[in-house]
């Protein structure tokens, strides 16, 4: 198995397409997170950094900067979704 192909293997992260091209939510998510998931991406908006999924510590700072049922964490080990 690849080392890209471990990447995500307990979480992962779902933003919906709406907001998925919005810089700010992108800088703001980027900023809150504590083991940089999110980035700003090429385009300008919301990029997910694939090698730091599993650093999640579940903290919720994302789902809270977000608008409502726009980002999802999911659990992959247990099925279990934060939204």
């Amino acid at each position: 198995m690849s080392e890209s192909a471990l990447h995500g293997v307990f979480i992962d992260v779902q933003v919906d397409p709406s907001v998925r091209g919005d810089r700010e939510l992108a800088a703001r998510l980027a900023e809150v997170c504590p083991v940089d998931i999110y980035a700003v991406g090429p385009d300008g908006g919301v990029a997910i950094v694939a090698e730091n999924l599993d650093e999640c510590v579940l903290c919720r700072l994302c789902i809270e900067a977000s608008p409502p049922g726009t980002v999802r964490v999911l659990k992959k080990y247990s099925g279990d979704v934060l939204e």
